[in-house]
């Protein structure tokens, strides 16, 4: 019998239909639901719960306590910080079902989300964008941004790497990794 591609603890819960990329790790007292895609390389921390039907890409980290429900999609490379809460459902009551009205929640390439952050279902988190610790989402994140509060507002633009651009009257910026990044028209990119 060949050895497993990827790691899961003793504790963690995995259903049918699950599928896990090469290299990644689950760890203690997880709970992957049916019909679920996990890439390679991820780590999930102790205590996570991924949805039925939830799509993650590869090298995706979810730190401890992080639930990932039905609705939402994670693109490769994102970081889930500790306890941060995703919602699929606007308007919730225990006593009425509302399965057929999860709104989609997407999380794109590189986007990082601090500890104890939640995103209210129906936004989309863009590339490389920076949500910080204990902030409230309510509405769609550019690529490149720098939101936090509650409710999160943009406090700027960050680089690839995580650090915070400052632009010249140009519209130009380099981050600490030299990458060049273009400001125009309220929309940041890298430099060709």
């Amino acid at each position: 019998m060949a050895e497993k591609e990827y790691f899961v603890h003793e504790t963690a819960i995995i259903d049918e239909s699950v599928k896990i990329g090469e290299g990644t790790k689950i760890w203690c007292f997880c709970h992957l639901l049916k019909n679920t895609t996990i890439g390679k390389n991820c780590v999930l921390g102790q205590n996570c719960v991924v949805g039925a039907n939830v799509k993650i890409g590869n090298g995706v980290k979810a730190q401890n306590n992080v639930s990932i429900y039905e609705g939402v999609e994670i693109e490769d490379d994102v970081f889930l910080g500790p306890s941060m809460v995703f919602t699929n459902v606007i308007n919730p009551r225990s006593f009425i079902e509302r399965k057929d009205e999860f709104k989609k929640t997407l999380v794109k390439k590189g986007a990082s989300i601090g500890a104890n952050a939640t995103i209210v279902c129906g936004a989309t988190i863009g590339r490389y964008a920076f949500v910080g610790a204990a902030s409230l989402v309510t509405k769609d994140v550019p690529d490149f941004a720098l939101v936090y509060g509650i409710p999160a507002r943009q406090h700027g633009w960050v680089g690839i790497s995580g650090n915070k651009l400052d632009f010249d009257e140009s519209g130009s910026a380099k981050d600490t990794d030299g990458t060049k990044y273009i400001l125009k028209d309220g929309v940041v990119d890298r430099k060709s």
